[in-house]
């Protein structure tokens, strides 16, 4: 068990009367990778972007080295650096390079001098094979391209977490693998990562831990073999029956 890092305590999120999340909990410890699985609507985009302080969580903690992050003062921006994320629609700046979009979080919010960015973000680039598309526009690459650029301005800021939104679901079936392999290799160099995903092969292989969510609560959690291979909860069984 490595040294934990994030902690989720009771967590619930309501949007007006709709309770997304209710009463979550769950660890995250340094060089875990933990799979996020479920039915659309069951609220694990919810709770990653309450995570990163997207979204105000309604009630409970989320703990950060044992400091609350909700805690008046604290420091969201420097936080999101340190926990950073990866969107299934890219965000990129499209007025920007792929470069560009590497180095702006760097000089803005880590107060680095330009060379010092730059170097880190060609450092990444070329980490998630994207140097060749370092000057191009996101409206010139495709998907796949986009969000391996996503991922490498991520990890310009020296995150201690990445959390995957569904990295994979709005790309073609073709880009796919070209992202899933950079994540696997982050997985490898024992990058600590959430991942909400809907790649049951990626959960199965390269999870440390499995979570499966559904109507807004953890119904289920464990490592893959379990969760795979004997599950508990009869909605857990039902929802893996559709990937057999």
């Amino acid at each position: 068990m490595g040294e934990l890092i994030l902690e989720v305590k009771h967590l619930s999120k309501s949007f007006g009367s709709n309770e997304v999340l209710k009463d979550i909990d769950f660890t995250c410890s340094k060089g875990d990778v933990t799979s996020i699985i479920g039915s659309s609507g069951s609220g694990k985009t919810t709770l990653l972007r309450c995570i990163n302080l997207l979204e105000n969580p309604s009630s409970g903690q989320i703990l950060f080295h044992g400091q609350d992050i909700m805690e008046k003062g604290f420091n969201a921006p420097r936080y999101r650096a340190k926990v950073g994320m990866v969107f299934q629609s890219f965000n990129l700046f499209n007025n920007m390079t792929v470069l560009e979009n590497c180095i702006v979080g760097q000089t803005t919010v880590l107060k680095r001098d330009k060379a010092e960015a730059e170097a880190n973000a060609l450092k990444y680039l070329e980490k998630v094979g994207m140097i060749p598309f370092m000057n191009a526009r996101p409206a010139q690459i495709s998907g796949g391209q986009k969000q391996r650029a996503a991922i490498a301005r991520a990890l310009v800021m020296d995150p201690e977490v990445m959390l995957f939104d569904e990295p994979t679901s709005a790309l073609d079936p073709e880009m796919v693998g070209e992202v899933l392999e950079v994540m696997r290799n982050l997985a490898s160099d024992g990058m600590t990562m959430l991942v909400v995903t809907h790649e049951m092969s990626f959960a199965r292989e390269v999870s440390t831990n499995v979570v499966y969510m559904d109507e807004g609560v953890i119904c289920e959690e464990g490592p893959p073999s379990q969760i795979f291979g004997d599950p508990k909860q009869e909605r857990t069984k039902s929802f893996l029956s559709k990937f057999k």
